[in-house]
């Protein structure tokens, strides 16, 4: 996984801090548009969560049957503590094997997660979100974009986002190809502070 964890960066490692500096970054208001937006949950939903860092995402959705996958403690145990009655917390990498165990998904979730993935392990990714849904079933993402109309602020955060592989619209939309061929993209600019996101949703027709 391409990230960048010294320096300043390092203390994004920290659940409180990360969350905090996510709500500053206008996270809530990026949150709220795409839980209704896209997510779009209903009560009883089963939805898969790749990388799901302290959880955060549960503030916007209804009851679901939610299953969390992350490899750091500190993120997992903040989620376990914070909304351990709301769903099941994995401190780990998701693998193919482990699917046999969970149920089909409505959804699966990668929120901020494929900018810190090359083209190969964002494809495996989304490989496994596929296998991990129903038919029907949508996998959504949320991930830091280049744009060319976007606001220079915006530009300058994103390229010192920890992730190194931040993409263009058309670069996610290459890897999601890759596995998915119903696919809807949308690029969002931020008013204050100043960013850009690349929505995406990526149905499995079979």
């Amino acid at each position: 996984m391409a990230q960048v964890t010294s320096g300043i960066h390092a203390i994004l490692s920290h659940p409180f801090v990360y969350s905090a500096f996510q709500t500053l970054m206008g996270a809530h208001q990026a949150r709220t548009r795409f839980a209704r937006d896209f997510i779009k949950s209903t009560p009883g939903m089963k939805i898969l969560d790749i990388g799901c860092g302290p959880a955060d995402i549960l503030n916007y959705i209804p009851s679901t049957d939610y299953y969390g996958f992350d490899i750091s403690e500190s993120y997992i145990a903040q989620a376990r503590h914070r909304y351990g009655n709301r769903g099941i917390f994995y401190c780990q990498y998701l693998a193919e094997i482990d699917l046999e165990a969970l149920p089909a998904f409505d959804i699966v979730l990668a929120l901020g997660l494929i900018h810190h993935l090359d083209d190969a392990q964002a494809i495996n990714v989304i490989q496994l979100a596929f296998k991990a849904l129903k038919p029907g079933g949508r996998l959504l993402t949320i991930d830091p974009c280049l744009d060319s109309s976007q606001n220079p602020i915006a530009r300058f955060l994103i390229q010192h986002d920890r992730g190194q592989n931040v993409r263009d619209k058309a670069g996610y939309d290459s890897i999601a190809s890759q596995v998915f061929d119903l696919r809807r993209l949308e690029v969002r600019h931020q008013a204050w502070i100043p960013y850009t996101h690349c929505f995406m949703e990526c149905t499995k027709t079979a």
